[in-house]
């Protein structure tokens, strides 16, 4: 005994189609919303124009030829700078802002300490993967240094 193909099994098979269509785009509709929103910035002529500020400030930064040295590791962040000849510069206070490049969930900024070389430390900890951190120093300049590096964090050391 056969049966045979009807309307009803054909209706029901649009409706299972339709039924796996809209599950899946309620899915990754709720997904996309637990994840980054894609907000990036409120105003961008303001933003434009701080990008104009920055690039100029970073222009005569590059100009005074100082080299600067970023290390972490044993739970220790440490940023020295040193003038064009080598000669380290001291520096007073500064800050180090870590973030994830596609997440702000685990953001953090360290307050960055003189030791007695000059150069600015602090402990610190994070887990392992890539990460951006922008580093503000004030090297007793009129602006602070400012740079940012991508790093890797494995075993609680940089790479």
């Amino acid at each position: 005994m056969s049966e045979q193909f009807t309307g009803r099994h054909f209706l029901m098979i649009i409706a299972a189609f339709f039924a796996v269509i809209i599950g899946v785009n309620v899915t990754m509709a709720m997904y996309a919303n637990r994840s980054w929103t894609g907000f990036v910035v409120r105003n961008s002529y303001v933003a434009g124009l701080e990008f104009n500020r920055k690039a100029r400030e970073y222009r005569e930064q590059m100009a005074l030829g100082w080299h600067t040295g970023l290390e972490g590791g044993d739970g220790t962040l440490r940023f020295a700078i040193a003038d064009r000849d080598g000669r380290p510069v001291k520096l007073k206070t500064g800050s180090a802002t870590f973030r994830r490049p596609v997440s702000d969930a685990q953001d953090t900024t360290l307050a960055l300490a003189p030791d007695a070389d000059g150069a600015l430390t602090a402990p610190f900890a994070l887990a392992d993967g890539v990460w951006i951190v922008e580093i503000e120093a004030d090297a007793g300049r009129q602006l602070p240094w400012r740079e940012t590096h991508r790093i890797v964090v494995k075993n609680g050391a940089f790479e």
